[in-house]
């Protein structure tokens, strides 16, 4: 059996969908169950065939790229800091969970851009200002969006009242409180804009 064979993604790995996962890095003020969603929601992404991509940090996109990594699945990380040195001792992030990290050198607003733009989708978690960031980048630039809902977060309200509010309609948006169902709806919005090769 060849290596062709064996790994069906062997020669055209850039076929696996990547799904970035936007979230808190402070978690404070998440509640108790954030951990666990977090996590289910890095695993689904993983047996939806998906490879996970966060901005390198703690909190909601570490513990997702945890769940990731729990069921053998591939965990990407796009860093703020120029070097794994500034990466650890400036920015204190970790390196834990991660297949490869990228190490951008352009800050966080930068690196936002940038993680939102090599992925296929963005899910948005438990989150802060810069989880807004990610979202409004990714709105612009047309990404399909999956926002995981839950009663003790205030993001997917948030969300809606920016959606609301900006005026303008985006039917790439979905909201679902169960993180199978949230990827499954997200990767058929992604599907949609594939090229005619890709689709299966």
């Amino acid at each position: 059996m060849d290596i062709l064979s064996a790994n069906p993604y062997a020669k055209h790995g850039h076929r696996q969908l990547k799904l970035c996962v936007s979230g808190a890095a402070d978690t404070g003020h998440c509640g108790n169950d954030a951990l666990r969603k977090a996590k289910e929601l890095g695993a689904e992404i993983v047996r939806q065939g998906g490879i996970l991509v966060t901005g390198a940090t703690t909190g909601f996109p570490l513990w997702s790229a945890m769940g990731a990594k729990e069921v053998g699945g591939i965990s990407i990380g796009l860093s703020p800091a120029a070097t794994e040195k500034e990466h650890v001792e400036v920015y204190k992030l970790p390196v834990d969970y991660m297949d490869l990290v990228i190490y951008t050198g352009f800050g966080y607003a930068m690196r936002d851009i940038l993680l939102v733009r090599s992925t296929d989708a963005i899910f948005i978690g438990c989150g802060r200002i810069g989880t807004i960031h990610e979202f409004t980048v990714a709105f612009e630039d047309g990404k399909p969006i999956g926002v995981l809902e839950d009663p003790g977060w205030e993001m997917a309200e948030e969300l809606k009242v920016i959606i609301e509010k900006g005026h303008r309609t985006n039917d790439k948006i979905v909201f679902d409180s169960d993180p199978k169902v949230l990827v499954a709806k997200v990767i058929e919005l992604v599907m949609k804009d594939k090229i005619a090769e890709f689709k299966m």
